[in-house]
């Protein structure tokens, strides 16, 4: 491991994985923006012969003045930053699935945590759904132990079935003792393709509540505002898609009527008051 710059104070592991668990890369693109926003910087990555297949998740090359540059090996890289403000770290994980050998993988990252002294990870995903882009994404999740979601009043997933590496690794770290959250982003899966930054917003909102950290947005709010925008004019030209939209929009507010006054809006307001508190 590369040497730390400084002591860790009360870090905590935010982790995305490109790939299956990473629909309209919505999650690693939440935990890019806060490795630059923050100024993290890289503290040591997996060997990456150990869990990549190089046919199928591929090493890229550059070329400068005619001249191979290099060449960037997918591999998991961990990055560290200290947000602004704040008194703790942050260890930033990122890297696509593995295409092999997940139990050493898992076990690789939780030798890393434990020897930060990460008590708590947060796994980031998302997921295509029949989710309207009109409407809020849905985030659900789970936690381990139950009672920390329970807290923090996560939607509970009842989703039983195969699983990506994040729900390996949350299962490895929950089961040793450490704290650990899985945040899912429901992607309309009618607008599938990346970027999603409507999505990364709902994860980082999540994270800020999780954390009790302010996050920084930069352009995410006007760019989500552009890609609901996009969304609108695509589907007004297919009316079969806009009726499908409004059926969705229809079950959604119908679902949502029960909490109209519950939590998620005493969350929403709590998130105004801090805000408004650190501008």
């Amino acid at each position: 491991m590369t040497k730390l710059v400084r002591e860790l104070v009360e870090p905590v592991m935010v982790a995305a994985f490109e790939g299956w668990n990473d629909a309209g890369e919505a999650a690693s693109l939440a935990v890019e923006h806060l490795a630059r926003e923050w100024g993290a910087y890289e503290l040591c990555a997996l060997t990456p012969d150990d869990y990549y297949d190089f046919q199928v998740t591929r090493p890229r090359i550059s070329v400068v003045d005619g001249e191979v540059g290099g060449i960037e090996w997918p591999t998991t890289r961990f990055r560290v930053a200290r947000p602004p403000g704040s008194g703790r770290d942050v260890v930033l994980v990122t890297g696509p699935e593995p295409n092999m050998r997940w139990r050493s993988y898992t076990a690789d990252l939780l030798a890393v945590a434990r020897e930060l002294g990460v008590r708590r990870a947060v796994m980031l995903g998302s997921l295509l759904a029949d989710a309207p882009h009109t409407r809020p994404i849905p985030v659900s999740g789970m936690a381990s132990p139950v009672e920390l979601g329970a807290g923090l009043g996560l939607e509970t997933t009842t989703y039983a079935g195969p699983t990506g590496i994040l729900g390996v690794a949350h299962e490895a770290f929950g089961s040793a003792g450490l704290e650990t959250v899985s945040l899912w982003a429901s992607i309309p899966h009618y607008v599938a393709q990346p970027p999603c930054p409507k999505a990364t917003l709902a994860l980082l909102a999540w994270l800020e509540d999780l954390l009790g950290l302010r996050m920084p947005l930069g352009d995410l709010p006007e760019d989500a505002v552009s890609w609901e925008t996009n969304v609108d004019e695509l589907t007004a030209e297919d009316e079969d898609i806009a009726a499908y939209v409004r059926g969705l929009e229809e079950a959604k507010d119908t679902a949502d009527l029960p909490e109209a006054s519950g939590d998620a809006i005493a969350r929403d307001f709590e998130r105004y008051l801090r805000r408004r508190d650190e501008s």
